[in-house]
């Protein structure tokens, strides 16, 4: 009941209790902001992992939401953010938007209301390197529920250096790390697809795939065609309108080690005054040592850098 009160406190514009585990919003064409942040009071068994679990968020979300506090021994009694408002990225809201450096996936649904819908879950990522998932336009070439694995030769071979061989099939069942759904990308060797330990989902870990929590991958895996686009996009600043109030949200960049911090900086201005000229605002109250704060220390918790006067 303790966790249900909490995750409440983040569910206006969801679908239900049921839904609000599966993150899923209704928002306006004219709306770029989708839920609400909620609060929770550690316990003793609690850590990060845990926590992950329950409110269907990323464990370096929680992290980076939280960068005070030890993820693996938090303080009993403190309070945490859980990160669970989110500026939709900025890009066509059609089909699967896989945003890396955000380390999630998007689900815009299909309809024909003036009120849309979109579903948002956290996921892992390629490790980087010849690891790394590419930065692309796909599409769903098939969906297989039980799926056996084929691991590559690559990683077989990478599994065999470490001493721990890898047949050259994988049965379904509880030791396959495709887990029980996976999707089939255009993309030759991707896959979107669950997992066997969903303590890892939030992280940069896979061998290039999109892994999905076990809840997660059963409802997009029920919620989208084959031939469904994939849009896999690298928006570490994401901005955004919400009625009056112009929202930031910055995480890290993939590649943010190659990058000099002005360029990023740059970055986050221009997109700033993008979404400003958007909407023909003033400039004169934007926030910008706010903005260039938290372009730095990149919470992912969106936070206001202007708020536009009312006529």
């Amino acid at each position: 009941m303790k966790y249900m009160r909490i995750l409440m406190l983040a569910c206006t514009g969801y679908t239900g209790a049921g839904a609000c585990l599966a993150q899923t919003f209704y928002y306006q064409t004219s709306q770029d902001v989708v839920g609400n942040i909620a609060v929770h009071t550690l316990e003793e068994s609690d850590n990060f992992l845990r926590l992950a679990q329950t409110f269907r968020v990323g464990f370096d979300e929680l992290v980076d939401a939280n960068p005070d506090v030890d993820p693996w021994i938090p303080e009993h009694g403190a309070q945490i953010i859980i990160p669970t408002r989110y500026v939709l990225p900025d890009v066509e809201r059609v089909g699967v938007v896989i945003n890396l450096a955000e380390l999630r996936i998007y689900h815009f649904h299909e309809t024909q209301d003036a009120l849309k819908r979109v579903s948002t879950y956290p996921i892992s990522v390629g490790k980087g390197g010849q690891w790394e998932t590419p930065l692309t336009y796909t599409h769903i070439t098939a969906k297989a529920k039980k799926p056996s694995w084929y691991p590559p030769a690559s990683i077989r071979k990478e599994h065999a250096e470490n001493n721990d061989p890898l047949p050259r099939v994988v049965l379904p069942g509880p030791d396959n790390p495709l887990g029980d759904y996976a999707l089939r990308l255009s993309l030759p060797g991707y896959l979107i697809h669950g997992t066997n330990v969903p303590e890892g989902i939030g992280m940069r870990v896979t061998h290039g795939c999109i892994r999905m929590h076990p809840v997660g991958i059963e409802k997009l895996f029920a919620g989208v065609k084959v031939k469904t686009p994939v849009t896999i996009i690298n928006q570490p600043y994401k901005i955004g309108w919400l009625g009056d109030k112009l929202y930031a949200e910055t995480h890290s960049d993939i590649e943010e080690q190659e990058q000099a911090a002005s360029r990023n900086l740059t970055s986050f201005v221009k997109l700033v005054i993008k979404q400003i000229e958007k909407r023909r605002a003033s400039r004169q109250q934007v926030r910008w040592e706010r903005g260039y704060q938290e372009a730095r220390e990149k919470s992912g918790i969106p936070f206001v850098i202007l708020e536009q006067a009312k006529l």
